[in-house]
């Protein structure tokens, strides 16, 4: 599978979503709701929506000279959904932790080519922006398989491998390839995937001599196999690179991680 696109347009007075400052941020981190309600899903579609945002999907769309600037016309569609991802506190242990937790608010933009893109909004220090682009249409795809393979579960992201899985009751089943090679294609126990993410996890969560070292919030600061900067988790691990800036990163689906 392709790596994925994916753009930076965290405001430099914004933080970071996972629960981790980036670096430049001078402010403490902005917790995310813990639940959607109409409230939140109006706030993520009128960041998504703004003319700033559409500006920028524009210059997005056509980086790659696949379409012209002016004549992207990209729109939203539909309604922002939320995602999940794996829990620190589930990794840690904690009594009653759920497996996941939302960490941002996805919205499907669409350009006049047929591109698509997800625009990934959270609450920050400013109010509810878009923090990052990335191509192709991952959160909604696994969203639906989710909902096809085990209806009412939670679907869910664990970055550090990037592998896509759905949780309901006391199983865990896999979404993807990188979740199959995880936990085996029928999946696993609740139980069994918190073992497996607590062994590789469990001494990376922040507060940790890794977290205190700088490696936490996302992928660590080296770079890819092509050579380019690597963003760190949804937005964690530095990036403030202006508001609404077009700056294209490549997320390495192998980078070393932590919750």
């Amino acid at each position: 599978m392709s790596k994925r696109v994916s753009v930076a347009v965290l405001a430099a007075s914004a933080v970071a979503v996972i629960g981790v400052a980036a670096p430049q941020a001078s402010a403490a981190p902005v917790p995310q709701p813990q639940s959607v309600t109409a409230e939140t899903r109006a706030a993520a579609a009128q960041a998504a929506g703004a003319p700033d945002t559409l500006a920028t999907l524009s210059r997005f769309f056509a980086r790659e000279g696949k379409v012209a600037m002016d004549a992207a016309r990209p729109r939203i569609e539909g309604e922002a959904i939320p995602v999940s991802y794996l829990s620190p506190d589930f990794v840690a242990g904690k009594a009653g932790a759920s497996v996941a937790r939302l960490e941002f608010l996805a919205s499907k933009a669409v350009s006049s080519d047929g591109q698509q893109a997800v625009l990934w909004t959270a609450r920050t220090g400013a109010g509810w922006q878009v923090v990052n682009i990335a191509t192709g249409d991952d959160e909604f795809r696994y969203a639906q398989m989710g909902a096809a393979k085990l209806p009412g579960g939670t679907v869910f992201r664990e970055p550090q491998i990037d592998a896509w899985y759905v949780a309901r009751g006391g199983r865990v089943l896999p979404l993807d390839e990188d979740a199959e090679r995880a936990v085996g294609a029928g999946g696993t126990s609740l139980a069994a995937y918190r073992s497996r993410v607590t062994r590789a996890y469990g001494d990376k969560l922040p507060g940790s001599a890794y977290a205190e070292g700088g490696m936490a919030g996302g992928y660590s600061a080296a770079a890819d196999d092509a050579g380019a900067p690597v963003a760190a988790g949804a937005v964690a691990g530095g990036l403030a690179l202006g508001a609404l800036g077009v700056v294209a990163v490549r997320r390495a689906r192998r980078g070393r991680t932590v919750v």
